[in-house]
């Protein structure tokens, strides 16, 4: 049989994709299925002892994960931020499992290695850094960026840390991040063996962003009891509301306090894509280092984390060790595993690549302001129905209650009541939060540059649909 072309090749992974995408907005957004039932199924369907043709596994396996999972690509998903993806990226991402190339050492891999460069240093250009002095490298998330930038800042304050380890400090060394800031620097915290201690989660203001002048004085206090200050980190979109730290302030505060600077951008480095929203992340460019997730709004698959820096061999320093097994490095080129902390991983960033080349800054602009776009109309519509939206961000996140939702006052009447009802119709899906007062809201996100305002509609009657629910249960 005839091989096929390679535009044949080519069309068919990208039909491939989007068939896979049409098919998913077809069924519900979820069903609820127990551990057991789940177990039961994988058991039933898989041999792993006789084995079976490869083409009826992979038809098994993508009705498992089309029947038994919350399909995070779903128009009306609006859930934590996983993304519809572009079928570029999903097309490419088959490429790179296909070739499989290896990126710990340049020479096996030049070609994916540039690729992901160029990736990255558009992503490092719409922060700001120079084009000669930045670095960075994929990750697998957020999270490994977020340790990435604890280990840097550790090894650019403290010249012992990398040696002889934080017993060497003489002293605790402390880092700060708003109350709302992710937890992944907690877990951080830990691996690099600062303990919980050393994390100080600074209140947040009215609009649930970091209080720099709360900031201040935690320092203040800290330095006044002997401990080393080293590291703050502002957040530019947080999870639960959408709420970007004042990053000019908080700046000035590191560059007067000689602290390492860290931006977590994960979800709202998007903003930098749009002419319209960028202006919203003024301050970036004075960060040390950014994490920005491409898995977000990028809408790449899953374990495209990026990590970027401003001090060209910062993260070199911090994390190279030598070796006697790895291929000698090339001249004029940078081994990946010296400056990571994995060692062998896959191209991650050859998706991100195929995405911007697909779409450029212009349509990325478009596929993200359009999203914006969404999130007004959600928070419109919320409002017409009686609804209160609590949080104030310019990025697509909709946190909100309604005069008959009050946690604890009526057991049946609580916000997660709600999501349940949401859940169990299948039509959409939302979740629930608790606000820095403590608070539990309902929390709906745009994550899908395909959501149209039928599918805010649909999410808002679902909604109402829940409350009259309630309403019925009660007057039985």
């Amino acid at each position: 049989m005839a091989r096929p072309t390679s535009r044949k090749h080519h069309e068919a992974l990208l039909a491939f994709a989007r068939s896979i995408i049409a098919r998913v907005d077809e069924g519900p957004v979820s069903r609820r299925v127990s551990p057991s039932a789940a177990r039961a199924q994988i058991e039933e369907r898989f041999d792993l002892e006789a084995g079976a043709p490869a083409e009826a596994v992979l038809r098994q396996v993508e009705d498992v994960l089309r029947r038994f999972a919350v399909q995070v690509t779903h128009r009306r998903y609006f859930g934590l931020y996983n993304p519809s993806v572009l079928p570029e990226s999903v097309a490419a991402a088959a490429l790179v499992a296909a070739y499989n190339p290896q990126e710990a050492a340049y020479g096996h891999a030049p070609g994916a290695i540039e690729m992901e460069r160029a990736a990255l240093g558009h992503l490092a250009a719409l922060v700001g850094y120079d084009d000669d002095a930045w670095d960075g490298h994929f990750t697998s998330g957020g999270q490994e960026a977020n340790l990435t930038a604890v280990a840097v800042a550790l090894d650019h304050t403290f010249p012992t840390w990398r040696t002889e380890g934080v017993r060497s400090l003489g002293g605790q060394p402390t880092l700060y991040v708003a109350a709302e800031g992710h937890h992944s620097l907690a877990k951080a915290a830990r691996v690099t063996g600062l303990g919980d201690g050393s994390v100080r989660w600074v209140p947040v203001d009215a609009s649930h962003r970091m209080n720099a002048a709360s900031l201040a004085a935690q320092m203040r206090e800290d330095r006044e009891a002997g401990h080393l200050p080293f590291l703050v980190v502002a957040t530019a979109g947080t999870t639960g509301t959408g709420a970007i730290d004042p990053l000019l302030a908080i700046a000035d505060l590191a560059e007067r306090e000689g602290l390492w600077l860290h931006c977590d951008a994960a979800w709202g480095g998007g903003a930098l894509l749009s002419p319209r929203l960028r202006h919203h992340l003024s301050g970036v460019e004075r960060a040390d280092s950014v994490t920005w997730d491409a898995h977000k709004w990028l809408s790449t698959p899953m374990g495209a984390g990026a990590f970027l820096c401003r001090h060209r061999r910062a993260v070199e320093h911090a994390l190279a060790v030598e070796s006697g097994y790895m291929p000698p490095p090339r001249e004029g080129a940078d081994d990946p595993h010296r400056a990571s902390l994995q060692w062998s991983r896959r191209a991650a960033g050859v998706p991100v690549l195929a995405a911007l080349a697909t779409r450029g800054t212009e349509g990325y602009a478009q596929l993200i302001e359009h999203q914006t776009r969404m999130g007004a109309v959600l928070r419109q519509r919320l409002v017409a129905e009686g609804f209160i939206v609590v949080n104030d961000t310019p990025l697509p996140v909709v946190c909100f209650t309604h005069p008959k939702l009050v946690e604890g006052a009526d057991e049946s009447r609580t916000p997660g009541d709600v999501y349940r009802h949401v859940e169990d119709g299948g039509d959409a899906w939302l979740s629930v939060v608790t606000m820095p007062g403590g608070e539990r809201t309902l929390r709906a996100c745009i994550t899908s540059y395909r959501t149209t305002e039928d599918d805010v509609d649909r999410l808002v009657r679902a909604v109402v649909s829940a409350l009259d629910a309630l309403d019925a249960v009660d007057a039985r």
